[in-house]
């Protein structure tokens, strides 16, 4: 199976139609995996227990996303050798069916016997995608892992505990919820500076959730929330609404 992309930039004039040279790349990349609908090969594993099919590795992406769009079943779990290729790619499928269609369940860098705690963010990472596949509403169509990940044992209790949600207008008990929060596993510190870390100042509650890329300032008016906003961990000052 070969596919052939062509493209126009200021150095090479190729042709890509009239149609295309005004479409973005993420528009290009969404449209990759209709191109294979009708691909024999593919054809032949749809509704079978078991099938075959070899793919070269730089088109495992648009192979999994196409199979993804045309199979009825959800998820499709994919297994491949190492972590470094399960990232590559997770990100490849999140470019061609967007990102809350795709998960990563990242295995602990920890071996067993070591007296060391998995990363807080893998923790948190692989919960999430436990938590999503418990749900009905919000599961994605793609989780790929590593076989590490999936031979790894999961607690009694995985993907059972709902997560925290907090929004403008919630009503809430301060010490309750930073009391979940310290349960949950989040330490109390006195400023906020690494993700799994929270910190408690009056009215204001600085939390940086395990699975964000930047930690978020909650300010309070008694038991409701006033506002959510992101802040920058150099010098603690609030940025983008959230």
């Amino acid at each position: 199976m070969a596919l052939k992309l062509l493209w126009r930039d200021s150095t090479h004039d190729h042709d890509l139609g009239n149609s295309l040279r005004s479409e973005t790349l993420t528009t290009l990349l969404e449209k990759l995996p209709a191109l294979l609908d009708e691909e024999p090969a593919i054809a032949a594993c749809l509704g079978r227990r078991t099938a075959s099919l070899a793919v070269a590795e730089p088109a495992w992406a648009v192979v999994v996303a196409c199979l993804a769009r045309r199979t009825g079943r959800s998820p499709l779990v994919v297994a491949v050798p190492t972590g470094a290729e399960a990232e590559r790619l997770a990100t490849d499928l999140q470019l061609m069916l967007g990102e809350l269609q795709v998960e990563l369940f990242p295995a602990w860098e920890t071996l067993p016997f070591e007296r060391v705690s998995p990363a807080v963010e893998t923790m948190g990472r692989r919960l999430r995608v436990l938590q999503r596949l418990s749900s009905l509403e919000d599961r994605p169509a793609v989780v790929v892992a590593s076989g590490r990940a999936l031979v790894q044992r999961l607690g009694p209790a995985a993907g059972v505990t709902e997560p925290v949600r907090v929004g403008p207008g919630d009503v809430i008990d301060r010490d309750e919820f930073v009391a979940s929060l310290v349960a949950a596993g989040y330490r109390r510190e006195y400023q906020v500076e690494h993700r799994g870390e929270m910190a408690v100042r009056g009215s204001i509650v600085d939390i940086w959730p395990s699975t964000d890329e930047v930690p978020v300032r909650i300010d309070l008016w008694g038991d409701e929330v006033e506002r959510l906003a992101e802040f920058a961990v150099a010098d603690q000052r609030s940025t983008i609404p959230r």
